[in-house]
């Protein structure tokens, strides 16, 4: 778990996001109190719960994005769901429940990744011993009608091979490798939404029960070696630690963003026809929420200690339309603030992955270099921030759209002999967007 501050957090966001302090304040909080949570003794770490929190803002804001930076930062499960998307039961739709199932999967990837890597050196010369007998024609080294300077005329050539190998030289041609593949590649048998409310794994019991077949392959050296690096590595991962890893990981240290909160949220008034729905995704949220046991197929994950970062637009709900128990479970309520201008511009400017950044690398991939003056970056702010205006505001993504029509024609055009450099200028910017921007049923329809 990260050892960052919350200032230090807070200064890691503010790489890729722009504004928003206080959601940014209260996520690093929440993140900081995971790692002081594990440092408390045994009798009291059980009893301090995550403080989940709401976002409430516009889209384009940036609140999905705070999320998942956040969960990148700590090297935590992640999973980003809408709320929209699931029902009641009785209700076609998903169950509330597969949030964590898809929590656990996302968990149990990170954990094997973390492990491969850690043994990828291992696998890699693994690897390179197969792909050398797969060029060497076999040969019975240990037999003891072999004799001594047969074995040693042998090892040179392989020597020799190893360094052909390292060195590159290889890596076109082909060879015959044998690919072991799992049961589960070539059969699915089972959906997941059925089968994993049981909490039975019947795709690893499909593995155990049939063995791994194997294949035989033509591909190049170098394709040979990324595929037995990964057989290798696959074999010396421990997957029953893998799978206990990935769940203390889920009940320790998991993020769910449930975005679109706003959607469920109904009028207690009513009750009948959507409400009803509506109030019942709600209920059925609110066991996971403040936690419960769920069945996943690697075993039963706790979700007591799961931190949940909702969000919405509240445009028509309130956050006191959602019923009284949930309301109590998510206890800090941030607001984000909708982006103007000014934010536009840092937004453009600021960021490591900023998207004028973006597009000069990808056209000087063509051999094109781009240059936005500060004039053509302001001018793509305030066409964003009119747009927004008098269309839907859908904040900082107006951005990706302003910027994709003004390099429409450059990145068509690219590469051309012709076309070597490109100034992004404020004329530049009006004269291929001006006129749509003007026409507000064009605007609408375009940008």
């Amino acid at each position: 778990m990260s050892e960052l501050t919350p200032r230090e957090i807070v200064s890691e966001l503010d790489r890729y996001i722009v504004g928003q302090k206080e959601a940014k304040k209260a996520v690093a909080v929440a993140m900081r109190n995971r790692w002081r949570r594990a440092r408390l003794a045994d009798d009291i770490r059980d009893e301090v719960l995550p403080k989940n929190i709401i976002m409430i803002g516009p889209t384009g804001v940036g609140k999905t994005e705070i999320a998942r930076r956040l969960a990148t930062l700590a090297r935590a499960p992640f999973v980003k769901v809408e709320a929209s998307k699931f029902t009641e039961v009785g209700y076609v739709g998903r169950d509330v429940e597969s949030i964590i199932r898809d929590l656990m999967e996302a968990s149990l990837s990170l954990v094997r990744s973390e492990a491969l890597e850690g043994v990828r050196g291992q696998a890699r010369l693994k690897a390179e011993e197969e792909v050398i007998d797969a060029l060497l024609p076999s040969a019975a080294t240990a037999d003891a009608s072999v004799s001594d300077d047969d074995r040693a005329r042998r090892q040179r050539t392989r020597d020799k091979l190893r360094a052909l190998l390292l060195d590159g030289q290889l890596d076109d041609r082909e060879i015959t490798i044998s690919i072991k593949e799992r049961p589960g590649q070539k059969i699915d048998l089972f959906g997941k939404q059925g089968f994993e409310q049981t909490g039975i794994d019947f795709q690893g019991m499909l593995e155990k029960m049939y063995p791994k077949s194997e294949s035989e392959r033509v591909v190049t050296v170098r394709e040979a070696l990324e595929l037995k690096s990964q057989e290798a590595a696959e074999n010396l991962i421990d997957q029953d630690r893998a799978i206990e890893d990935a769940r203390t990981r889920v009940e320790s240290s998991g993020i769910v963003f449930l975005d679109e909160i706003d959607k469920v949220a109904g009028d207690h008034g009513k009750g009948s026809g959507p409400d009803v729905s509506r109030e019942g995704v709600q209920r059925d949220l609110l066991p996971i929420v403040e936690g419960s046991n769920v069945s996943t197929r690697h075993g039963v994950v706790r979700t007591d200690h799961i931190l949940f970062i909702a969000a919405g637009a509240f445009h028509v709900s309130r956050p006191s339309h959602l019923i009284p128990e949930l309301q109590g479970r998510f206890p800090i309520r941030v607001e984000l603030s909708a982006l103007g201008t000014e934010d536009f511009v840092r937004i453009l400017t600021e960021p490591e992955n900023a998207l004028t950044r973006q597009y000069a690398e990808l056209l000087r991939t063509d051999g094109v270099e781009v240059e936005f003056t500060e004039d053509g970056i302001r001018a793509i702010a305030e066409i964003s921030t009119e747009v927004n205006r008098r269309a839907q505001n859908i904040g900082a993504r107006r951005l990706f759209t302003l910027v994709e029509k003004v390099l429409e024609d450059a990145s068509f055009t690219a590469p051309d002999p012709d076309l070597t450099s490109l100034t992004v200028n404020a004329d530049f910017v009006r004269e291929r967007v001006q006129d749509i921007a003007g026409d507000r049923d064009l605007s609408q329809s375009i940008l």
